[in-house]
């Protein structure tokens, strides 16, 4: 119950904060980090679909390394297809799953488990939320549930956000994000001192 009160104040606070927001950068490090805290995960990653190269971009992340990060290119057809296509996939050891890319890169940063689930934006998917944890984890349909709903309501927000600034793609702020991000590494967002979670299972 504890921890459902959180998700739901998490989720709340998201919500409002995104509502009022007209700026992609705030939208996805707020959601990053918001997934983060509440979880108590070792980190979260927002990507969107650059469909001319078929791949998955980084928007914004929080907990991972660069080097993680700039691990290499990551393909939407080889990384957890499976989760763009039919919905969230949960992967339990990435030492030993063929769905993950790049596997050693995940061992030396310090994951065992990885949640990932597909962000829409009218209709179309857009990208993908994914939640790292240090400890293996055996993700339960709350967990499932509680990243899902922020990644659809990220998904809208970024399609508000692009309409509002009079994007053509989502895809086209993605650079100027992820400049962005490194230069706000260290700063406070609204959800970095949401209450933390129950420890992760398993």
């Amino acid at each position: 119950m504890k921890k459902q009160l959180i998700n739901y104040e998490t989720f709340i606070r998201i919500s409002k904060a995104i509502s009022h927001s007209r700026d992609p950068e705030e939208v996805v490090l707020m959601t990053v980090e918001s997934i983060k805290t509440a979880l108590d995960v070792k980190g979260c990653a927002l990507f969107l679909v650059n469909r001319k190269s078929d791949e998955l971009e980084v928007a914004a992340s929080f907990g991972l390394s660069e080097e993680y990060i700039n691990k290499g290119p990551v393909s939407a057809l080889k990384s957890i297809a499976q989760s763009l296509e039919d919905g969230p996939v949960g992967i339990y050891d990435v030492g030993d799953d063929p769905r993950i890319q790049y596997p050693e890169a995940a061992k030396k940063e310090g994951i065992s488990s990885i949640l990932s689930v597909p962000i829409v934006g009218r209709g179309k998917l857009i990208g993908a939320m994914r939640v790292y944890t240090a400890e293996p984890w055996e993700f339960t349909l709350d967990d499932v549930n509680f990243v899902q709903a922020i990644a659809q309501f990220a998904g809208m927000a970024l399609e508000m956000c692009r309409l509002y600034q009079g994007q053509k793609e989502s895809i086209e702020i993605l650079k100027r994000m992820r400049e962005v991000q490194k230069s706000r590494t260290q700063r406070r967002t609204p959800y970095e001192g949401v209450p933390v979670s129950v420890p992760a299972s398993g």
